[in-house]
């Protein structure tokens, strides 16, 4: 169990992690009700989620320049920080890139796509969650075994839904727009692979 003077670096990525699986359900919920008619307005909400990412991030940064003594390496404490931040911006980035490209319909496979991230998002906050136990954790490892194997779904899916659009559409304006909206979609599910594999490291670094 972490000691209280530690907890606040953890509840910090524990937030972070929250903030991210926030987003992620924001833009499941939009993009499953899809109204360009609200879409500007929708975007906006989700970036007031972003900020609140921002906000733990700077928190960290904060915390850092004043601490003598703290739980965890320091370039890891920020690079953590960073990439669970990383995380709720790569949500936020899809929807921005579907309003941006003026998006009339929603397809099929992005919304499998949406489903998945949530999943990434809650295994990845399930593992920070777990994180300042991390030393006698009986579960540590499978949680970042699940996150990998979600993460390879998404690289899957992303395949499947490239051939599909490749395949189907001959409109090659729509092509070129849904090929950015799923690389978009791709890199939250990297994103949360990523944060495991900092974990992993933290982990290893400290035991």
């Amino acid at each position: 169990m972490a000691k209280r003077t530690d907890r606040f670096y953890y509840d910090n990525f524990i937030n972070s992690a929250a903030i991210s699986c926030e987003a992620a359900k924001m833009l499941r919920e939009t993009l499953g009700n899809f109204d360009v008619a609200t879409l500007d307005e929708k975007r906006e909400a989700l970036h007031e989620v972003e900020r609140r990412g921002d906000d733990r991030r700077h928190e960290i940064v904060a915390a850092l320049v004043t601490a003598f003594i703290t739980p965890l390496e320091r370039n890891d404490i920020m690079e953590l920080s960073q990439q669970l931040d990383d995380v709720t911006d790569a949500v936020e980035d899809v929807l921005i890139r579907i309003y941006m490209c003026n998006v009339q319909a929603i397809r099929p496979d992005a919304i499998e796509f949406a489903d998945l991230v949530i999943e990434c998002c809650e295994a990845m906050q399930k593992l920070v969650e777990e994180m300042p136990n991390f030393k006698k954790s009986k579960t540590l490892e499978s949680l970042i075994v699940e996150i990998n194997r979600l993460e390879e779904l998404g690289d899957d899916l992303y395949a499947r839904s490239m051939r599909a659009l490749h395949t189907s559409n001959t409109d090659p304006l729509d092509v070129v727009v849904w090929r950015e909206i799923y690389a978009y979609f791709e890199k939250c599910c990297d994103g949360c692979e990523h944060v495991a594999d900092i974990v992993e490291g933290i982990c290893i670094g400290n035991r």
